[in-house]
């Protein structure tokens, strides 16, 4: 009688356990993230974003190294603009920009010419509000439901679905602990890499800027290349003009 009891109030226990584990609503983990990058009241100062750093591209062998800028301003204007160095190649440096006004997007390659950017990839781009889509998801008429949890390297992380009203689907990686973003997995649409392609964006080195905590490493990964990009410089608020993110006038 005894043993029966011990092991039922063993099963307890764990199920008990087991029901703390998974008490995370998606609610409050967007909550706790928010908090622990700065809080609602820190991001609501935030009105535009200027990092610029270094980035190496990794395909087939080749780690192509050179400078990234990246602009953001509210609700969803960005440019990214990045120059490789192709010396080794005896070639010159590639250039790409890339330009989303909060309507259209656009893109520039020196070497593999201009296109429009649409389906999945532009709108993924007008999903991407700033300073975070999270403070507004709601609104957006954004679905988030908690998956379970999973690793991200040692340590465990909350994995949310986040669906938006139009786009891809994401699956978004919460650190368990320090409630940080660290980890978004997609699908996305790429002409440049072959069509549809899933991409893992891993993020670390937060720093606070402002009072805001910003990932200063970025790594990316897709079946094509691996990107690795460390900012150096972070600001907030600084003036950006309007026309740095509309596509540049025909020559």
């Amino acid at each position: 009688m005894k043993r029966e009891l011990t092991s039922s109030a063993l099963a307890v226990v764990a199920v008990l356990w087991a029901a703390q584990a998974h008490a995370q609503t998606a609610d409050e983990v967007v909550e706790k993230y928010l908090a622990a990058i700065g809080g609602r009241a820190a991001l609501a100062k935030l009105d535009s974003r200027v990092a610029t750093g270094t980035i190496t591209v990794s395909a087939q062998g080749a780690d192509l190294a050179g400078a990234i800028e990246m602009y953001s301003k509210a609700p969803n204007k960005t440019r990214t603009w990045f120059k490789l160095d192709l010396s080794q190649f005896g070639a010159a440096d590639m250039v790409v920009d890339q330009r989303c006004d909060g309507k259209t997007a656009f893109a520039s390659n020196s070497m593999q010419g201009d296109r429009e950017i649409s389906g999945n990839q532009l709108q993924g781009m007008l999903n991407a509000t700033f300073p975070t889509p999270f403070l507004t998801y709601k609104d957006a008429g954004t679905k988030i439901e908690v998956t379970g949890k999973d690793k991200v390297g040692a340590r465990d992380a909350y994995v949310l679905l986040y669906t938006p009203k139009a786009g891809s689907p994401s699956q978004q990686y919460f650190d368990a602990e320090t409630f940080l973003l660290v980890r978004t997995v997609t699908k996305v649409d790429s002409p440049e890499l072959g069509g549809t392609i899933e991409q893992t964006n891993d993020l670390s080195d937060y720093r606070e800027v402002d009072g805001v905590k910003v990932p200063f490493a970025i790594h990316i990964v897709n079946p094509a290349q691996t990107v690795t990009i460390a900012f150096t410089k972070v600001e907030h608020n600084k003036p950006i003009d309007e026309t740095m993110f509309a596509r540049p006038a025909a020559k």
